[in-house]
């Protein structure tokens, strides 16, 4: 079985900064892409960043410059520094990692998106 954990968040004042961080953990295959998006109460879901196959990273318009995606070298864990944070980055973060679970016996899962549960991130003016 396969879980994606996700840390960090919580409240800063604006102007300030936050990382949070996801783990995909249990029985891989292999993994794929990632990224992290947000939702608000009352908006649509936003992309913040994702890399794809290739390492290459893509940030919603809101976040370049301020918020940095990385992934670590074994590709299971992601993270997002967030600077310079504003009143309108708050927010539930969530993030995902795209995961082929390994069933055992030389058998593979399709490549699936993994979600982590979610963390809220509340900037104060």
């Amino acid at each position: 079985q396969v879980q994606v954990v996700q840390s960090g968040g919580g409240l800063v004042q604006a102007g300030g900064s936050l990382k949070l961080s996801c783990v995909a953990s249990g029985r891989i295959s292999s993994l794929g892409n990632a990224g992290w998006y947000r939702q608000a109460p009352g908006k649509q879901r936003e992309l913040v960043a994702a890399i794809d196959g290739n390492g290459d990273v893509a940030y919603g318009n809101s976040v370049k410059g301020r918020f940095t995606f990385s992934r670590g070298n074994a590709k299971n864990t992601t993270s997002l520094q967030m600077n310079s944070l504003r009143p309108e980055d708050t927010a539930a973060y969530y993030c995902y990692i795209q995961v082929s679970p390994d069933h055992g016996f030389g058998v593979r899962g399709p490549l699936r998106d993994y979600w982590g549960q979610g963390t809220q991130v509340t900037v104060s003016s």
